[in-house]
């Protein structure tokens, strides 16, 4: 069976699900604010967030414009298509399957090294990484295969327990007034604390945690009402994204003390162990049995990641073989309209990707999940650009939207703001993947280097099919 997805699958809260799941908001959390506070701006960290988030809103203003003509699965380089080109919408396609199999591909090696952890923790068997991550793989194709509605129920679970304990203790500490030297509101939120120490840094690794956001539009053709739940389902997740993280990043700062937290970070990632700057305030707020829940929600928090991209992956994969940009038979559907072949696909390509860290016997945190988050990170924010500018240039050409703020203003200053991280993300860019300046030059490479493949395929299918008629 070939054709469309299945439409009417998704509502708005099914398709907030897949976002927040890509999100994986614990793994964000216990991974990326430790990092930015130690190393970042301090005790200014929550106003980072913030600054990222209006950074991402003012994208998704422009992106909701254009989704209310598109409606696509092709999502990024169908947008990117229609206002800059299909050749360089094509050569999008390209990077944002990069993007989304590169942060799958971490995601495994960062999962797999978790629950290897966690089994020989309270079992006592070590079993390597690598096998957990080929087992999941194969629950991951099932899920996929048995048709979007089950994912976003699966994701539902999960989601949930990550998301409840991390608001709630957020809840619970402001409302007690904060840690032992109070809220410490303009500790985090005033200009000053945003800027001092090294704002750069922690503004790259803000942005990094609300990559997935853009998934809303991916799920158009599943989705009810697309022209509505769409806009509707990315300003929700904008909204929820950012006040997550700027209110959660906060209360952590206050439960250390704005003084002390710089410090306390920097002693979790000296211990080796960058979560307990996370896991300690709140053990010290519920009792010590979060202390064996919440590596179990880390766990489960990096399958719904793991599973929300690969839905997403697939989905490109879908649509760039209806387009002719690769082999028609990804456009096989499943009797429950699910894209199983590119499903398959993109499985093989996460293995591709894992087996080579496990045969050399690479850590697999230290440079598949970094490595591979790097990457998918400058991918993703290439693909903001191109979109911000396509935006611009097809609403000025079809006159389809005569909205000044959705269609010109709000995109030029979310292309300024993007440029901007993109600088930053380049110039931090060893900080990002941990590892040396070599290895980033080159990791950095592939993201142009899948550009120009994709340039040079779109080109030579055009030239085939213009010989074909």
């Amino acid at each position: 069976m070939t054709g469309r997805l299945k439409p009417n699958s998704l509502g708005v809260l099914g398709i907030l699900f897949f976002v927040l799941s890509a999100q994986a908001p614990l793994t964000g959390v216990a991974g990326a604010v430790p990092i930015a506070v130690a190393i970042g701006n301090g005790a200014g960290t929550p106003a980072t967030y913030l600054a990222a988030g209006v950074v991402i809103l003012l994208f998704s203003i422009g992106f909701v414009a254009m989704s209310r003509h598109v409606v696509d699965a092709g999502a990024f380089y169908t947008y990117i298509g229609k206002g800059l080109g299909r050749s360089t919408g094509s050569g999008s396609a390209g990077v944002a399957l990069l993007a989304y199999c590169a942060v799958q591909a971490a995601m495994y090696g960062l999962y797999g090294a978790t629950v290897s952890s966690l089994v020989e923790h309270y079992a006592d068997v070590h079993i390597a990484w690598w096998v957990w991550t080929l087992i999941t793989m194969v629950i991951v194709q099932i899920l996929g295969s048995v048709g979007i509605e089950m994912g976003a129920k699966v994701l539902a679970v999960f989601v949930l327990a990550e998301f409840s304990i991390l608001t709630v203790f957020a809840l619970v500490t402001l409302f007690k007034g904060g840690g032992p030297e109070g809220l410490g509101f303009g500790d985090s939120f005033s200009p000053h604390a945003a800027l001092q120490g090294a704002p750069g840094v922690a503004l790259m690794f803000a942005v990094a945690s609300m990559f997935g956001f853009e998934a809303t539009a991916i799920y158009g053709e599943e989705a009810r009402e697309p022209k509505k739940t769409v806009p509707r389902a990315t300003y929700l997740s904008v909204a929820v994204i950012t006040l997550f993280y700027a209110v959660t990043s906060w209360m952590l700062v206050s439960a250390h003390g704005a003084s002390r937290a710089t410090a306390e970070a920097g002693k979790a990632l000296e211990s080796g162990d960058a979560t307990s700057f996370v896991f300690a305030p709140i053990a010290a707020q519920f009792g010590a049995w979060t202390d064996d829940v919440l590596p179990i929600l880390l766990t489960t928090s990096l399958f719904a990641g793991i599973l929300a991209f690969h839905n997403s992956a697939n989905r490109y994969l879908f649509s760039m073989g209806r387009e002719g940009l690769l082999p028609h038979g990804l456009t096989t559907l499943n009797r429950r309209h699910s894209p199983w072949i590119a499903g398959t696909v993109q499985t093989v390509i996460s293995l591709a990707l894992v087996i080579p860290f496990a045969i050399l016997g690479k850590d697999p945190v230290l440079t598949l999940f970094s490595w591979f988050s790097g990457v998918a990170v400058l991918a993703i924010m290439l693909l903001y650009l191109l979109t911000s500018a396509s935006v611009i240039v097809y609403f000025r050409r079809s006159r389809t939207d005569t909205r000044t703020w959705n269609t010109l203003v709000s995109p030029v200053l979310s292309a300024l703001g993007i440029a901007g991280a993109i600088w930053l993300i380049i110039e931090n860019f060893t900080t990002l993947i941990g590892g040396d300046q070599t290895t980033a030059v080159w990791l950095q490479l592939t993201v142009p280097a899948v550009l120009v493949l994709g340039l040079f395929v779109a080109r030579l299918t055009r030239k085939r099919h213009t010989v074909t008629q």
